[in-house]
């Protein structure tokens, strides 16, 4: 891997992870300067490597770096103290000596307490989300944005009084009590998941497929399990959910780097591994009676790594997608519906029921227009396609439209 390819790739992986560390030994209070030496480190190696090339171990070359810049910033606060307060100077400065533990457990440990600090019931929920992607999860501005549907400065100014109003709360890093984990645990739950779709849909590159963020969702998502006070049902169905979409990624990208459609997938490319320990885990989120909107949409993907193609499964998925519209609405799982209504009752009414919700700076609901009227009315299938076109953000999807407008003029 080159250097202009690595230290992006190191930055997803491991600034969060410095940050945490950092935090939790300075303080939440102290989570600018974490943060800010966490920077500093990468821009080093940037410079360094440029230089000197690439390490052995780039990781740990970093972690060394991000020890020495923390002792020395300690120590610097040390040195300044005893100059402006003479009466401290015959103290014994032990704590900047303390070592920076950077072990991968500490590692882990840090980023599942800071999850629950940066989740505090004082700031709102979507701020818990924005400061979550951002620092456990190393996402740029731009990409949060594009999240939440807003703008750079919108999102700059929520995170900045997130950060003020936790250090006002005098915010912790630690695990919540057994009382606090449940509604503590649903922003971390979203966090997470926001970061698998960035990784799996890539709306923010002409990347089709990151696999890098995917798997980093499903790393957090284990911690979660792996802690027997965050093993909670929807948990495990999150883990599900993405265990049974990574299944197939080998499957969505074709020789030439190009996208593959569902139904054009060689599904012996399926990870039948993965799709075990999707059906193991949706099995684990099965106890107890609640009924997050993790379990059916896991559920609706385990029908998904099932290549059968009957009435029977498509009423099952379309039951499935009545019962997520009931408990969380969104247009994508609406249209989602609207395709399996397809299956089970014909384009026709598919037609009907998609006009009806005309939502007209949807690129995705465009796309099913133009898929429903092919081989119905091959005219206002290209409309909408060409329509879909202009509102593509991705080249990937840009690629797949403009296949799906060819092959109609070849009628």
């Amino acid at each position: 891997m080159q250097q202009q390819e690595i230290i992006p790739h190191l930055f997803r992986t491991e600034y969060r992870k410095i940050v945490s560390v950092l935090c939790r030994h300075f303080g939440f209070e102290q989570i600018t300067i974490a943060e800010d030496l966490a920077s500093d480190t990468f821009a080093i190696a940037a410079q360094t490597w440029g230089i000197k090339g690439i390490p052995p171990n780039p990781a740990a070359w970093l972690y060394t770096v991000a020890k020495n810049k923390a002792k020395n910033h300690l120590q610097r606060d040390i040195i300044f103290e005893q100059k402006i307060s003479p009466e401290i100077q015959h103290s014994t400065p032990q704590y900047y000596e303390t070592d920076i533990d950077l072990s991968p457990q500490n590692i882990n440990d840090s980023q599942l307490q800071m999850m629950f600090a940066i989740c505090h019931p004082a700031i709102s929920t979507e701020a818990q989300i924005g400061l979550s992607l951002r620092i456990l999860c190393g996402f740029g501005i731009d990409e949060i944005a594009d999240a939440f549907l807003s703008n750079k400065e919108t999102i700059n100014k929520r995170l900045y009084r997130a950060k003020e109003k936790l250090r006002d709360e005098k915010a912790s890093i630690g695990l919540p009590d057994s009382r606090q984990i449940n509604e503590r645990l649903a922003p971390v739950l979203t966090t997470i998941y926001l970061l698998f779709n960035e990784g799996y849909y890539s709306i923010n590159s002409n990347i089709t497929l990151r696999k890098d963020l995917c798997f980093e969702a499903m790393r957090l998502c284990t911690m979660l399990v792996e802690n027997p006070l965050t093993n909670k049902p929807p948990v495990n169905a999150l883990l599900s959910l993405m265990c049974f979409h990574a299944s197939r990624f080998e499957a969505r990208i074709n020789k030439n780097g190009e996208p593959v459609l569902y139904d054009d997938q060689d599904t012996s490319l399926w990870d039948t591994d993965l799709i075990s320990k999707g059906a193991y885990f949706l099995n684990c989120a099965a106890t107890g009676s609640e009924l997050s909107k993790y379990h059916i949409e896991a559920t609706i993907a385990y029908w998904g790594t099932q290549r059968i193609d009957t009435p029977e499964k498509w009423k099952i998925v379309l039951g499935l997608y009545d019962q997520l519209l009931m408990l969380a609405y969104s247009p994508v799982a609406m249209l989602n519906r609207i395709y399996v209504l397809s299956k089970v009752s014909g384009k026709e009414s598919a037609i009907i029921e998609a006009e009806r919700l005309n939502l007209t700076t949807d690129q995705f609901y465009y796309t099913l227009l133009g898929d429903l009227y092919t081989d119905r009315d091959n005219k206002k299938a290209k409309e909408n396609f060409s329509t879909a076109l202009s509102l593509a953000r991705s080249n990937a999807d840009k690629l797949v439209l403009m296949k799906k407008i060819e092959n109609l003029q070849s009628f």
